[in-house]
């Protein structure tokens, strides 16, 4: 039962892959929207909030659809990256990465811009009395108070990277060894003659990892809180 075959283990380290890749490159343009959300007033802010996210509420399908049409070789973006710079995401694991942030984004964001609202900002209008600008306050003061915030968003889109399977089977399909993670592998097994056992090993893999990230975000979480309770 916990035998894992060089296919599995393949599996497994690309989905890790995606999802660190994916975490990582959608970080800084999370924290930079969730303050933004947090912050500023600006007019549209209620329709740019429902498009952040609309992976969310939309059927993960859809989304994987729309990414090949924009990031494919043929699409508006995906041509001009393919001719100019040689970059290609269709049918590559960087593209199932593209289509885990893009899923996961909306958990970072949420997590982040409740982070960035809960920071009196007072804080911030002290630091600007004492001669910090926009740039000082924010990196400071709002990125080190909202830091368990900005990990706990981290860790959830990093989760929910580890289960997609919508849109990442939609966009760059289902190629063994290079696009091939924990969700399509088990979905693969489950299509063929005694593919259960190997299913079952995937999937008790999956659930393990994805709790032990559900739960050092918990951790994290709690931290916050008490430290937070002891400055008070």
């Amino acid at each position: 039962m916990l035998h894992l075959s060089a296919a599995e283990w393949t599996a497994i380290f690309l989905t890790l892959r995606i999802a660190v890749v994916a975490t990582l490159c959608a970080l800084p343009f999370g924290v930079f929207t969730a303050f933004v959300l947090a912050r500023w007033e600006f007019p549209g802010k209620m329709l740019f909030n429902g498009i952040i996210h609309l992976p969310l509420v939309l059927p993960p399908v859809v989304t994987g659809y729309l990414l090949l049409l924009s990031f494919g070789r043929r699409g508006m973006i995906g041509s001009f990256l393919y001719h100019y710079f040689g970059i290609v995401f269709a049918f590559r694991w960087t593209g199932a990465a593209l289509a885990c942030a893009v899923m996961g984004f909306p958990l970072m964001v949420r997590a982040m811009r409740l982070s960035f609202e809960s920071i009196d900002q007072r804080l911030e209008h002290a630091a600007g009395t004492l001669g910090a600008g926009p740039f000082a306050r924010f990196f400071l003061v709002s990125l080190p108070l909202a830091l368990p915030g900005i990990i706990v968003g981290g860790i959830l889109a990093f989760a929910r990277s580890l289960g997609e399977f919508g849109a990442t089977i939609t966009f760059v399909s289902n190629i063994p060894g290079e696009t091939q993670t924990i969700s399509s592998a088990i979905y693969t097994l489950t299509q063929v003659p005694e593919g259960d056992a190997a299913a079952l090993r995937l999937t008790a893999v999956s659930i393990a990892i994805a709790l032990a990230a559900l739960l050092v975000s918990e951790l994290v979480q709690r931290g916050a809180e008490k430290r937070f309770a002891r400055a008070k």
